[in-house]
């Protein structure tokens, strides 16, 4: 009989292994923590949504729309439905299609899996996950400071260094139509500099030129008109108080004018957090996209970050991990040495305790090298002597600074078994 050939996963759409699952924990922690702590409150939305949500939000002159998304035709009732490349349009239609705004601004933020057909690199993936926070409803630039200061303490709380901010206004699109006319006849006097892509872009979407990372057109991008030339009062107005309030806070920031969106939704404040040139995080201002989607119009400013991308900056830092699956590992030897061994397992967990026990036979010696590596502080050791006086011996496997292999023990008996452990584990 011939061997079956091994399935390998999706290209680009990667398995997070037990290994990693410590990172990630932390990471959620922080972050949960951090939403709480702004009084942002957790909405989950589904992977798949009509594809004429995204094409409305986003624009069907886009690189996500034309090339990355995720499409189909559901075969059972034909609709058109997209895996969701992005969630600040999924959070607006939860949140028109349910009326949360009825009795006020809401503070909304989501974490999950996005889909985009990109070219997999590290850091960058076809699945991959995003955290992101919506604040909707409120106008000011106070909201949008507080959104950027969110994101300043939570690289804090994770102790990701090097973590640069920087910001710029689109302005109103009275005022970006006018900037869009100047960069069209700028380019258009130019053309013969444009690559395939600034070409392809120069009428549709002629801000993204200003995106590029062609290097051949760096000089001619640097040269381009500034949208900050073309900004209004009320535009320059709410720029100025956003600094003033991160200057208030001594946030370092840097006003980089070449700072653009792809997606017909932003106005007002954009920003980046970025480290050593890579984009870790952007947001900024979406007031038109409510009304975009169905709704009364409604200010909006939020962010997204790229999950996997701070992962790495975690792992580069050295993020502190507790590599533990459990509090204690059982040894047991003998049928009614199991039987005994169970009981006890389950007493432990009643009483809030971690605990693995060991099943699939063995020596002593095998299990308490299983024992040593689930990262337990203590092993419960079952065996003949011990179950025929009524005792448990209870072996350090750690000491109080950590070390592997302890070596103290001391027996106890099994109707005290819970009471000792939790005081050894306590005193640890």
């Amino acid at each position: 009989m011939s061997r079956q050939e091994k399935i390998q996963g999706v290209r680009g759409m990667n398995d997070i292994l037990p290994d990693d699952e410590a990172l990630w924990q932390r990471f959620e922690e922080a972050v949960g923590d951090c939403m709480r702590g702004y009084g942002y409150r957790r909405i989950r939305t589904p992977i798949v949504e009509h594809t004429r949500l995204f094409v409305r939000g986003i624009g069907e002159v886009t690189d996500i729309v034309e090339k990355e998304m995720y499409s189909f035709t559901d075969a059972l009732n034909g609709e058109e439905l997209t895996l969701r490349p992005e969630n600040t349009a999924g959070v607006v239609r939860a949140s028109l299609e349910h009326n949360l705004l009825y009795d006020g601004p809401k503070r909304l933020w989501y974490t999950g899996p996005m889909f985009r057909h990109e070219k997999p690199q590290k850091g960058r993936y076809r699945q991959f996950h995003q955290v992101g926070a919506e604040a909707l409803g409120f106008a000011g630039p106070d909201a949008d400071a507080e959104v950027i200061l969110l994101c300043q303490r939570l690289w804090d709380d994770l102790g990701l260094p090097g973590v640069q901010l920087e910001i710029n206004s689109l302005g109103h699109s009275d005022e970006r139509r006018a900037h869009r006319e100047a960069l069209i006849a700028y380019f258009e006097a130019n053309k013969d500099r444009l690559d395939e892509d600034a070409s392809r872009r120069l009428y549709s979407n002629p801000l993204r030129i200003l995106d590029t990372k062609n290097p051949a057109m760096q000089s001619l991008v640097e040269a381009a008109p500034k949208l900050t030339d073309f900004l209004g009062p009320e535009s320059q107005a709410h720029f100025d108080r956003l600094q003033k309030l991160l200057h208030a806070q001594n946030l370092p920031f840097r006003v980089n004018p070449r700072l653009v969106r792809g997606l017909d939704y932003y106005n007002l404040t954009v920003f980046e957090w970025v480290v050593d040139g890579l984009t870790i995080c952007g947001g900024g201002r979406y007031d038109p996209l409510v009304e975009m989607l169905g709704g009364k119009p409604s200010p909006a400013c939020g962010f997204a970050m790229g999950v996997e991308r701070v992962l790495e900056l975690m792992r580069k830092a050295g993020a502190p991990l507790d590599p533990a699956v459990c509090d204690v590992y059982v040894v047991h030897q003998g049928d009614a040495s199991q039987l005994a061994a169970l009981q006890a397992a389950e007493r432990l967990r009643d009483a809030a305790l971690d605990v693995v026990l060991h099943c699939g036979g063995g020596g002593f010696k095998a299990q308490f090298k299983r024992a040593d590596a689930s990262g337990a502080f203590l092993a419960l050791v079952f065996g003949e002597d011990e179950l025929a006086a009524g005792e448990v011996t209870l072996k350090w496997l750690r000491g109080d600074d950590g070390a592997v292999g302890a070596g103290r023990q001391q027996r106890v008996a099994i109707d005290r078994l819970t009471e000792v452990v939790i005081d050894a584990i306590a005193q640890d």
